[in-house]
């Protein structure tokens, strides 16, 4: 399984889905998009908006953090 998150240092939100995924034992990658304008403006092209997190499962792009739709998708 392959997981992208997509954050900045202070969302509060981006925090909560990196504990979530540490506490289910997954491993992600964690691009802060505050510091890297490359990795800002691709999340914008996969989202299609500006906010954080934008997490990406498996290809699958969700925005927020939605613990719904990230259980379904790493069953």
């Amino acid at each position: 399984m392959e997981v992208k998150i997509y954050s900045t240092p202070t969302c509060p939100y981006c925090i909560m889905a990196k504990q979530y995924f540490s506490s289910k034992g997954i491993a992600y990658e964690s691009i802060d998009v505050s510091a890297d304008k490359t990795k800002a403006e691709e999340m914008v092209k996969l989202s299609g908006q500006m906010g954080v997190p934008v997490i990406v499962i498996d290809g699958e792009v969700l925005t927020g953090f939605n613990r719904a739709k990230i259980d379904a998708l790493i069953h």
